[in-house]
């Protein structure tokens, strides 16, 4: 979703414009603060790097 053509409620103008306070925490919220990872999905990714060091290690001995 994009706030190019959404009208704030409060001041009746462009939420891509922010010229309101309620324009921009919407376009805040719609834009969030970026790429984000779930915190599941590095613990899963660290386990498997330890389970593939653990099986080189075995490997090479």
């Amino acid at each position: 979703m994009s706030c190019d053509h959404l009208i704030c409620a409060y001041c009746s103008h462009p939420v891509s414009e922010g010229r309101c306070p309620t324009c921009r925490a919407a376009r805040a919220e719609l834009h969030g603060n970026g790429f984000s990872v779930p915190p599941m999905l590095v613990l899963a990714g660290l386990l498997t790097l330890l389970f593939a060091a653990l099986v080189l290690q075995r490997c090479a001995a």
